[in-house]
């Protein structure tokens, strides 16, 4: 027995030996190879921030972070180039763990994800990124900006929905299945003009309907209450109950006639937002319907969180965005829900009658601007 006991004490021994060899040829790797010593196009091309942003993104995060901990003995450049490389990516935390700069091992890639998800969701960094025009100047700027980009006037933003797959839950699964079969985030979105996403809301699973997270959105009573004094409104499709404050197009329309011109400014501009969700897709590839993220609901809507502020920040500061491929474009189309038209029978009388009213007011203004530049 006392020769087992040593056998097995020696084996102990020798794998402790081994890990602590591996951890030490890691924090080598890491030392020899400095990921900000790459070149600017290929840096952006992997962590989809620029170096610079980098830099000012752990200044600003740096005050909110714990503590060094023993267990990592990392930089907070190096967890923020871990977590961008995830995001960028999409594949799990083994390929990104051995990019070379890195060298992490795979449970403290994890950890590492969390963490840096988790600053990018602190109230303060949100509120400062992504941002709901609540001033009258800050409504009036976007206002402008919409309606020189598109000539459709009165437009505070456009929205829509997107699912971000995520694998099943193990609490309320059935909120999350989708029409598509599969679980998911449905991820409401709402960008303004120049793409920046003004709005996210990434709390509903995908059996809910892109018109129900919008009718229980505090946005919408803001909405609501700002149109009895303004003309203002958002765009959305054909899924959305047209108010006074939700401008939708107007389906089976006479080619030439007002209706149809009013029809394709709304759609040209509507599509803005179509752009933006593809090219936030495209930035952080984990929200791709194929990747799948391999968390908790909640953990992934932090996670859908993070990749806007990020998303926000690349955009203001004119960051080179990657295309997705044709296969992933049209792999993304075919697993997104595409909702029926709105029911208007469904829809209250008097906020309806008001929503028609408003909608018929700006197809003829349209239409006299039409006529007017002719």
């Amino acid at each position: 027995m006392s020769d087992e006991g040593e056998i097995l004490e020696f084996l102990e021994m020798d794998a402790m030996y081994e890990a602590e060899q591996r951890k030490i040829k890691r924090r080598r790797l890491r030392d020899q190879s400095n990921p900000f010593d790459i070149d600017d196009e290929q840096f952006i091309k992997r962590y989809r921030l620029s170096k610079g942003l980098v830099y000012s993104l752990c200044d600003e995060l740096r005050p909110h972070m714990a503590g060094s901990s023993k267990s990592t003995d990392l930089t907070l450049e190096t967890k923020v180039l871990v977590a961008l490389s995830f995001f960028a990516t999409g594949s799990y935390q083994r390929p990104i763990g051995d990019i070379a700069g890195h060298s992490i091992a795979q449970p403290t890639v994890s950890i590492i994800i969390k963490q840096i998800t988790k600053l990018l969701n602190l109230p303060e960094i949100q509120a400062k990124y992504i941002k709901f025009p609540r001033t009258s100047e800050e409504r009036r700027a976007n206002i402008i900006r919409f309606y020189n980009k598109f000539g459709m006037p009165g437009v505070l933003g456009c929205i829509d929905c997107t699912h971000v797959a995520i694998v099943r839950p193990t609490e309320n699964e059935e909120r999350y299945y989708c029409r598509k079969q599969y679980h998911s985030l449905n991820v409401q979105l709402i960008s303004n003009a120049d793409m920046e996403i003004i709005s996210v809301d990434a709390s509903y699973g995908g059996a809910t309907h892109d018109s129900f997270i919008w009718t229980n959105h505090p946005l919408r009573q803001h909405l609501e209450q700002l149109s009895r004094n303004e003309s203002i409104w958002l765009l959305g499709d054909s899924g959305y109950a047209l108010r006074k404050y939700m401008m939708t197009p107007i389906t089976n329309t006479v080619p030439g006639s007002q209706e149809a011109h009013y029809t394709s400014v709304h759609v040209r501009t509507r599509n803005v937002i179509e752009r933006t969700i593809g090219l936030l897709k495209a930035r952080f590839r984990c929200l791709l319907v194929y990747r799948v993220l391999h968390y908790a609901p909640e953990v992934a809507a932090s996670i859908v969180n993070a990749c806007v502020v990020l998303h926000n920040m690349t955009v203001k500061s004119n960051i080179p965005a990657p295309t997705l491929t044709d296969e992933d474009a049209t792999s993304e189309g075919t697993m997104q829900l595409h909702h029926a038209h709105h029911d208007l029978s469904q829809s209250s009388s008097v906020e309806l009658n008001e929503g028609l009213a408003a909608r018929r007011a700006l197809v003829s203004r349209l239409w006299s601007s039409r006529a007017s530049t002719n």
